[in-house]
């Protein structure tokens, strides 16, 4: 089976500095409550979510990010979230597991996701 993970940034915040980023941080807050939702809806139990220390997203001014990342797929970056956008996270979550190569076309983003996306990288080419 093909792990799709969400790496959250628990570091990110718009009021604390990086070195004084801890559980208050706004991202830490995104990813605690991203896991509850995961824990109490079982349609999204197939995603891996993982916190990670920084994404150095922050050196841009841009608060709360994460990553959707699985081998051979798109991989999608969105920054400036808020708990507001964590349904649809997860329905793109839902969207981008569906799809075989990652690619979600701009216009399904869920919500206003498509104003949060800072990249979408291409899938690492198969050389062998």
């Amino acid at each position: 089976m093909t792990t799709h993970t969400l790496f959250v940034c628990k570091s990110c915040s718009a009021v604390l500095s990086h070195e004084e980023a801890d559980e208050r941080a706004e991202g830490n807050q995104l990813l605690l409550k991203l896991l509850e939702v995961q824990k109490n809806d079982s349609i999204y139990s197939t995603l891996n979510i993982q916190s990670v220390g920084c994404l150095w997203t922050c050196v841009k001014k841009y608060s709360c990010a994460v990553s959707f990342v699985c081998p051979q797929k798109y991989t999608y970056h969105f920054v400036d979230l808020t708990e507001d956008c964590i349904t649809d996270l997860l329905q793109f979550s839902q969207l981008y597991q569906a799809s075989q190569d990652g690619y979600v076309l701009p216009g399904k983003l869920p919500g206003k996701l498509r104003s949060h996306l800072l990249v979408r990288v291409p899938p690492t080419p198969d050389i062998r």
